[in-house]
C-alpha cells in the first residue's frame, strides 16, 4: 500500500485532536483510538476521492486527443496520395504494361510492411495475449540492436526519420513556391519569395499540440485531392476520342524502369509514420483494417488516374501530369495542389517535433516540460524548413539522393529485418520469405534511386 501525504491544514487539525486524546487518555482509552482511526480514514478518503478525480480528468484528456481509426485512415491516405501521384501517368509513359503491375504491387508490398513493423510494437504475454510493450519506432530498433549496440539502432533510426521527414517539409515548401509562381506569372515575385508566403501561412503550425487536429488537416488535404483527380480525370474521359492503347509497351528500357519504379514506390511510403497513429488511436486493433482500405483505396484511385491520364496524351505525356492540361484548368488545379501542400505540410512537421521533442526530454528533463520549449523548437523547424527551401540549390533532386536511402529503408529494408529479428521463431516459412523478398527489393529499389539521383544531378550540375 502507498502512503498518503496529508495535507498541512489536516495535519494540524489532527494534531489538536491528539492533544485532547492524550488529556483523556485515563478516562476512556478504547474511545480515543476509534476517534483517531475516524479522523485518519476521512483524511484517506479524502485524498482517494482528490487522486481518483484527478485520474478520471486525466482519463477524459487522453481520450479526447486519441484519434479515431478514420482520423487515422485520413492520416495514412494524406501520405500515400501525396504530390507523387502527379508523375505516375509519366511513370506509365516509362514502364507500359508493367508499371500497372507495378502500381498494384507497390501497394501490397507497402500495406504488408506497414503491418509487420506495426507487429514490430507488440510482444505475447505469459496468457498469450498481445501486449505493446514498445511505443516508436526507435524502440523497435533498440530491441533488435540490444545484444550488440543497445542505442545505436534507435539513433540511426531517430536521425533518418527526422532527415526525411524534415526534407518533406522543405519539399512541401518548394513545391508551394513553385505552384504560386505559375499561378501568377504575371506578378512581379521571385520563387524564393513565393516560398516565403507560403512559410508565412504554415506559421499556424507552430501551435498544434495533437494528432486530432493534424488528422482534420490531412481529412481536407485528402479532400482537396479527390477534388484534383476528379478535376484531371473528367477532362480525360472528354478525350476519349484520342485515347490509344497502343501508347503502351510491352519492352522498356532499363534505366527508365528505375525511373517509374522510384515514383511508383515512393508514392506509398507512410511507415515512417505508423506508430506514432497507431499509438495515438483509440482502437489500436483497428490499425491492420485501416492499412488495408486506405491502400485498397489508393491503388484504385493512382491506377484510375494513371491509365486514363496516359491514354489521353499518350507520348505526350509530361513529368508533372497537369502541365498537359489546359490553361484555366491548369491554373485551377494548381491552386489546388498548393492547398494539398500547405495542407500535407502539419504531418510530417508535428511527427519530426514529437520525435526531437522525446530526444531532448530523454537528456533534459526540466528544460523541456517548460511552457514554451515546445514552441521554440517547432518555430526553429519551421525557420530551417524554409531556409533551406530558399537557399539549397536543386533541392528536390538533393531529396531524390537522400530519399532513395532513407526512403526504401524506412519503407522495405528495416520493417523486414526487425521483424525476421524479433519475430523469428514464431513466423512460418512463406512468412520468412516474403519478409526476406521485401528485403531484397528495398535494396533493389535503395540502389535505383541512388543511380537515377546521382545522375540528376550530374546533369544538373554539368549544365550550370
Amino acid at each position: 500500500m502507498s502512503h498518503q501525504i496529508i495535507p498541512f491544514r489536516n495535519i494540524e487539525s489532527l494534531f489538536l485532536k491528539m492533544v485532547k486524546w492524550k488529556d483523556c487518555l485515563h478516562t476512556d482509552e478504547e474511545n480515543v483510538n476509534f476517534a483517531r482511526q475516524d479522523e485518519l480514514n476521512k483524511i484517506h478518503n479524502g485524498e482517494e476521492e482528490n487522486t481518483a478525480s484527478q485520474t478520471q480528468d486525466h482519463m477524459q484528456h487522453v481520450q479526447t486527443t486519441r484519434i479515431t481509426t478514420w482520423e487515422a485512415g485520413w492520416n495514412v491516405t494524406n501520405a500515400i496520395q501525396g504530390i507523387f501521384v502527379l508523375g505516375l501517368p509519366y511513370a506509365l509513359l516509362h514502364s507500359g504494361y508493367s508499371g500497372l503491375f507495378l502500381i498494384i504491387l507497390a501497394a501490397v508490398f507497402c500495406c504488408y510492411t506497414g503491418k509487420i513493423l506495426i507487429a514490430c510494437l507488440y510482444e505475447e504475454n505469459e496468457d498469450g495475449q498481445l501486449v505493446r510493450v514498445r511505443g516508436t519506432y526507435e524502440d523497435i530498433a533498440n530491441a533488435c540492436c540490444r545484444e550488440l549496440f543497445p542505442k545505436l539502432g534507435g539513433r540511426v533510426v531517430n536521425v533518418t526519420q527526422v532527415m526525411e521527414l524534415i526534407m518533406t517539409c522543405i519539399l512541401y515548401l518548394v513545391v508551394s513556391g513553385n505552384l504560386l509562381s505559375h499561378s501568377f506569372p504575371a506578378l512581379p515575385v521571385t520563387e524564393k519569395t513565393w516560398s516565403v508566403i507560403a512559410f508565412v501561412a504554415l506559421l499556424p503550425c507552430v501551435f498544434i499540440k495533437t494528432l486530432k487536429l493534424v488528422s482534420q488537416l490531412s481529412f481536407l488535404c485528402s479532400l482537396v485531392h479527390f477534388v484534383i483527380i476528379f478535376v484531371v480525370i473528367t477532362y480525360c474521359l472528354t478525350q476519349t476520342h484520342r485515347w490509344s492503347w497502343a501508347s503502351f509497351s510491352l519492352s522498356v528500357e532499363f534505366e527508365d524502369f528505375l525511373i517509374s519504379v522510384g515514383v511508383v514506390i515512393f508514392s506509398y511510403t507512410s511507415q515512417i509514420f505508423l506508430p506514432t497513429l497507431e499509438g495515438s488511436m483509440k482502437n489500436p486493433g483497428e490499425c491492420r483494417s485501416m492499412l488495408n482500405w486506405t491502400h485498397f483505396l489508393a491503388c484504385v484511385f493512382k491506377t484510375s488516374f494513371a491509365l486514363t491520364a496516359f491514354l489521353t496524351w499518350g507520348e505526350e505525356t509530361k513529368e508533372v501530369i497537369t502541365d498537359n492540361l489546359p490553361s484555366a484548368l491548369q491554373t485551377l488545379v494548381n491552386l489546388c495542389l498548393l492547398t494539398k501542400a500547405l495542407l500535407s505540410y502539419p504531418l510530417p512537421f508535428f511527427v519530426v517535433t514529437d520525435i526531437l521533442h522525446a530526444c531532448v526530454s530523454q537528456r533534459q528533463k526540466s528544460s523541456s516540460k517548460l511552457p514554451f520549449f515546445a514552441v521554440i523548437l517547432k518555430s526553429s523547424i519551421l525557420l530551417l524548413t524554409m531556409l533551406m527551401a530558399m537557399f539549397v540549390p536543386h533541392f528536390a533532386l538533393l531529396m531524390g539522393l537522400t530519399g532513395s536511402v532513407t526512403g526504401a529503408m524506412m519503407t522495405f529494408l528495416l520493417p523486414s529485418l526487425f521483424h525476421l529479428k524479433l519475430k523469428w521463431k514464431k513466423l512460418m516459412f512463406l512468412e520468412k520469405c516474403a519478409d526476406i523478398s521485401v528485403f531484397i527489393l528495398g535494396i533493389f529499389c535503395s540502389l535505383a534511386g541512388l543511380v537515377c539521383s546521382i545522375k540528376g544531378l550530374l546533369k544538373a550540375f554539368g549544365q550550370k
